[in-house]
């Protein structure tokens, strides 16, 4: 669940001519304030309280970093101040649970440090929540989350108890994968004290006042039925949550409005895409169309490396025309398993380039100090078409008719 993406522009002098023939697929986004320019320049339009950007690391512990991220701005929409939560307490109580349900479907399911948007909703209801400074889940040393010996360690436990070789489970199988839990990450508190109160993880959640069922996932595939719940159906799904399916316009609508009431939201995205770069603080879909190259100029295109295509293609030096990214475009990417869930993110505003093309402002959990933005991505208007997997969304920054046509 971290990949990102990031090109070197490097251009050797037989390619100058190829060069220019590729960028005039993009004229039609030129004008003389952006050829006098290098880079992007975005003019933020709408931009929502967020708290600061933090680094999940080496996990794979994307969304709760995500969920948790936009529960913190919805914290600070309805006044009760910032918080910082704690998103190893999720992940917790998520393993914990994900590993009986993975004992209980015999392994036929799958089971790894990944997780689902409403995951996070999920601990919040049942289990309660903690902040960080209770419970920051680092035990083994390092300052920042390692997690790569735990996961592997746990895969291996579930794997070991489904095989069955006592022909039965025992009782205690849970209680020593827990134990493996509370090694890794630390035992959470039962009680600790916040700003001079006492709370139990089910009071202090109380206290946050967030309500799972004030929260709705959203999704736009033409495989499911619109207006209608389906589970999502991607591998970290473990919990079978529902996702609400919209026509593709409608769901970029909701962005819209929500972002514009206020509500920030958390998002699930695919980012192994070359377009993605958190390095450059951006994440476009090109328009360029190698295919339509002609005559000797498509020649000294195919005789270029991979590389040097993609130095082209994804240079990040300043914007190029995007593709028009249809429902048809957006779920074939989804069928052909082009699009896949890799990453959570917070949803916090909206944006222009130079060239007036539109953004979403998108906060990471990668870190501040790795890109030019303090760990902040433009994601293109195509992009989000294209690449997003679901979101989650307080019901009320849904349009009212929306909200009729899904019936809530």
């Amino acid at each position: 669940m971290y990949k990102s993406g990031g090109f070197l522009f490097r251009m050797r002098p037989m390619l100058v001519s190829a060069v220019v023939i590729l960028a005039s697929l993009s004229a039609e986004t030129q004008n003389d304030t952006v050829k006098s320019k290098e880079g992007y320049v975005f003019s933020n339009e709408t931009r929502l309280a967020a708290t600061p950007v933090k680094n999940q690391f080496r996990s794979g512990t994307c969304w709760s970093f995500g969920t948790l991220a936009m529960i913190e701005s919805e914290l600070l929409r309805m006044g009760k101040g910032e918080f910082d939560l704690s998103e190893m307490f999720v992940v917790w109580h998520t393993y914990s649970d994900k590993a009986d349900r993975y004992v209980r479907m015999h392994g036929n399911m799958n089971f790894s440090a990944g997780g689902a948007l409403p995951d996070g909703f999920y601990v919040l209801d049942k289990y309660g929540m903690v902040p960080e400074e209770a419970y920051d889940g680092k035990v083994i040393g390092e300052e920042n989350h390692v997690h790569g010996e735990m996961d592997a360690i746990l895969k291996s436990f579930v794997d070991a108890i489904i095989k069955n070789p006592n022909r039965k489970l025992t009782p205690v199988w849970k209680d020593g994968f827990d134990k493996i839990l509370e090694t890794y990450l630390g035992d959470y508190p039962e009680k600790f004290s916040y700003k001079g109160k006492e709370y139990t993880p089910k009071s202090f959640a109380a206290m946050l006042g967030i309500k799972r069922s004030d929260y709705v996932q959203l999704s736009s595939f033409t495989h499911q039925p619109f207006y209608e719940p389906f589970i999502v159906e991607v591998p970290d799904n473990w919990n079978n949550d529902v996702a609400y399916n919209l026509p593709l316009d409608e769901l970029i609508e909701v962005i819209d409005n929500a972002l514009s009431k206020g509500y920030t939201m958390v998002w699930a995205s695919d980012v192994s895409e070359k377009g993605f770069s958190h390095r450059n603080g951006v994440a476009i879909v090109p328009e360029t169309d190698p295919s339509e190259i002609e005559g000797m100029e498509r020649a000294r295109w195919e005789q270029m490396t991979q590389k040097e295509k993609d130095d082209m293609l994804y240079n990040f030096k300043s914007p190029v025309k995007e593709k028009q990214i249809t429902q048809e475009v957006r779920q074939k990417g989804f069928d052909n398993y082009t699009t896949t869930d890799d990453h959570a993110m917070h949803i916090v505003g909206t944006a222009n380039d130079q060239n007036g093309t539109k953004y979403y402002i998108v906060k990471n959990s990668w870190g501040s100090d790795n890109n030019p933005y303090g760990g902040y991505i433009y994601v293109s208007e195509s992009f989000m078409r294209y690449k997003t997997i679901s979101l989650m969304v307080h019901k009320d920054g849904i349009p009212k008719k929306l909200k009729n046509k899904l019936k809530f």
